[in-house]
C-alpha cells in the first residue's frame, strides 16, 4: 500500500507508549496498534484529529505517500 503510517516514529520521538496514547484519544489499544503497524484500511478524520492534537503534529507527520515503483502512473489531468 502506498500510504505509510509513521505513528511509531512519532511515538518514539515523544517517548510515549501506545497504551497511553490510546487512552488519551479514546481509541482501543488494539485498534491503534492496527493503525501503527500499517494494517488499517481507513482512519476517521476525528481519530486523525485527536492523534494530531495529542501528539502536537500535523497529519503529514503521521501519514506518508510512497507510490509503488512497479505501478503504471496515470496521465496527469492538470500538468
Amino acid at each position: 500500500m502506498p500510504i505509510i503510517v509513521t505513528l511509531d516514529v512519532v511515538l518514539a520521538r515523544r517517548k510515549l507508549k501506545l497504551g497511553e496514547l490510546a487512552e488519551r484519544v479514546d481509541v482501543t489499544p488494539p485498534n491503534l496498534s492496527i493503525l501503527k503497524t500499517g494494517k488499517a484500511k481507513a482512519i476517521r478524520f476525528s481519530t486523525l484529529e485527536a492523534l494530531c492534537r495529542e501528539l502536537a503534529c500535523q497529519p503529514g507527520d503521521l501519514l506518508r505517500f510512497e507510490p509503488d515503483p512497479d505501478e503504471d502512473r496515470p496521465t496527469l489531468l492538470f500538468p
